[in-house]
């Protein structure tokens, strides 16, 4: 979504089915252009200069509106519910080993989905677990009722587990105790293989002609009992998931990158577990209007009041205390619990009943010696930031550009999103301090130390040796040269 002012429509929020001629010039919209939507339009237009007034729509010479031809219907079909039916939730451990039984008995790859409450509860514990197996049918299963999974992770064994965005979801099926022994995501699979699109609706209507009717991702899973529709939205997202693989696998097998995909799934099932971030109350939103150190504390204090309670209520932090009310507080500086409850953003009913609290944040941060108040910026463990490099270090912005260049090259050569051919902070590392001696070797080395997978040293180490010591003058990178390559965009 973009950040633009979201009074002005964006391109891909409408259909290109209409474009507005005028004499000399072409403007195309992506909005059907009627008379109304013209008014629309010149009104929500970056305004003119002052002495240019916005016409009437009526004087607005000459204007033709032209049809352009109809977009062809999409042939999917839609999958309104799953074919076996709507699998009611398994919330005994009875219910949960009998389906293993089953499932045990099968054969072939397993598809797995988990749904969560981001947004609703703390942390991003699995509330439903899918699941569906060739000749088993689905099963939903609730692993608030039944936490003890054993018996699903014994029966599927060594078996190929199938999600979609598998680094979504591994940590949450960890903590339940699910781990598969081997990985195939189909969202990752379709990445390498070069699709356009890769979320899963788009997949599933692009390789099975079937539509899935997403509207339920950001639901609150933990809500009991699950009301029907859910049950279908989860039930279909793994419905076709198995069958989706093949394809996904066959794309991967004709570009001969199948071998690119299981080594970068087995990367998924090493990696380790997320680092615990250091102050991460620093990625509040609106941290950037705080000046001084003392009011970084007293953010830091609020911040860690409203993780408190959210932790013991089991409630998203945002719904306890919004970022904005904790920035407004800080830089309000209340005098008093009174002069707190007096601000716009702490007047709610929850909010009240919590001012104690939220001021004796305040209170304890105004008591904190110098010594003992955050440094206003963190050390970087990496190097500067990019656009920064041409002045301060102008050769490293040269290997830079041209190390990118590879990159850009390597993208349109192997049709892969940039972002999965190798780490962006690897490369920025090399250019930055690349490796001595510099040849082909070293550089391979840093690849592999970095984490590159065999696959990307393959592609990457020799022309990237070359870049790196590209001989040129240090004029000859700007702020511009070292602006990063665009990521493929996400749906």
């Amino acid at each position: 979504m973009s950040s633009l002012d979201s009074s002005v429509p964006e391109q891909d929020d409408v259909s290109p089915t209409r474009r507005r001629r005028t004499r000399g010039r072409t403007a195309q919209t992506s909005a059907v252009v009627s008379r109304g939507d013209l008014v629309g339009l010149v009104e929500q237009s970056t305004p003119r200069e002052p002495c240019e007034p916005v016409a009437p729509v009526d004087e607005l010479d000459p204007v033709e509106l032209v049809d352009d031809p109809p977009e062809p219907e999409s042939s999917a079909i839609a999958l309104t519910e799953p074919l076996d039916g709507v699998p009611e939730p398994l919330t005994t451990a009875r219910q949960v080993i009998d389906y293993a039984a089953r499932l045990a008995a099968g054969s072939g790859p397993v598809a797995v989905d988990a749904e969560r409450a981001s947004g609703y509860r703390y942390g991003q514990r699995a509330y439903l677990v899918q699941i569906r197996r060739r000749g088993v049918g689905t099963a939903l299963i609730d692993p608030i009722a039944v936490p003890d999974l054993g018996p699903i992770q014994r029966a599927i064994g060594d078996s190929e587990w199938v999600l979609h965005a598998a680094s979504q979801d591994l940590v949450c099926l960890a903590e339940i105790g699910l781990a598969p022994a081997l990985l195939f995501d189909t969202e990752l699979g379709a990445r390498l293989a070069g699709f356009a699109r890769v979320g899963l609706g788009a997949l599933v209507e692009e390789l099975l002609e079937l539509r899935l009717e997403k509207g339920h991702s950001a639901a609150d899973w933990s809500t009991r009992p699950l009301p029907r529709d859910w049950l279908i939205y989860a039930a279909l997202d793994v419905e076709v998931l198995i069958e989706l693989r093949d394809k996904v696998r066959e794309r991967l097998v004709e570009t001969g990158k199948l071998a690119w995909a299981e080594q970068e799934f087995a990367a998924l099932l090493a990696a380790p577990a997320p680092a615990l971030r250091i102050d991460p109350w620093r990625r509040t939103s609106g941290m950037h209007s705080l000046r001084s150190r003392r009011q970084l504390a007293a953010l830091r204090s609020l911040w860690t009041a409203r993780d408190d309670v959210a932790r013991r209520r089991d409630i998203a932090p945002g719904r306890i205390l919004h970022d904005r009310a904790m920035i407004a507080g800080v830089l309000a500086d209340p005098a008093s619990p009174e002069a707190m409850v007096s601000l716009p953003v702490f007047r709610g009913r929850a909010n009240r009943k919590l001012i104690p609290t939220w001021y004796g944040a305040l209170q304890q941060a105004r008591a904190l010696p110098d010594r003992d108040l955050p440094p206003l910026t963190l050390p970087g463990s990496g190097p500067p930031p990019p656009n920064r490099w041409a002045e301060r270090e102008p050769a490293a912005a040269a290997r830079l550009v041209a190390a990118r260049q590879v990159m850009a090259h390597l993208v349109a050569t192997h049709d892969i999103p940039v972002e999965n051919l190798l780490s962006p902070d690897l490369l920025r590392r090399m250019a930055w301090t690349p490796p001595t001696p510099l040849n082909q070797d070293t550089v391979a080395q840093r690849l592999h130390d970095g984490g590159a997978r065999p696959w990307q040293v393959s592609l990457i180490a020799d022309p990237l040796a070359e870049a790196l010591a590209v001989d040129v003058t240090p004029a000859v990178a700007t702020r511009e040269d070292t602006a990063p390559i665009e990521p493929a965009p996400s749906e």
